[in-house]
């Protein structure tokens, strides 16, 4: 799938470790989504977003609430003054599943500039 197709997909259920994507997966996917990478534990995808203020870093996170809702799936934040640290991971199957990769295509078409 595209970054265009994922970032207009939405989450499914996933429980257990057939779900979680292998290492090489997780690779090929992080390749069309700039800035996010593997956790050096493996256990998350995340990427450190940067705004020129907290009104613009709050309107962010408000975003990404939406986005959490929408699809039932929801990210760890760390926000601060001026930015805002993503992390994803599928608790139900162990590791990282596509959910995790649909939520970071549409963070990434919320900053999207085309």
């Amino acid at each position: 799938m595209s970054m265009n197709e994922l970032s207009r997909a939405h989450c499914v259920p996933r429980k257990g470790a057939e779900h979680a994507l292998d290492a090489t997966a997780i690779h090929a996917h992080l390749d069309g989504l700039q800035g996010w990478a593997l956790a050096a534990d493996d256990t998350h995808i995340e990427k450190e977003f940067r705004f020129d203020d907290f009104h613009r870093t709050m309107a962010f996170v408000n975003a990404v609430a939406w986005i959490a809702h929408a699809e039932d799936h929801h990210p760890d934040l760390q926000v601060g003054y001026a930015s805002c640290h993503l992390r994803y991971s599928t608790h139900d199957v162990g590791g990282i599943s596509l959910n995790d990769i649909i939520c970071a295509a549409k963070v990434e078409r919320l900053l999207a500039r085309d």
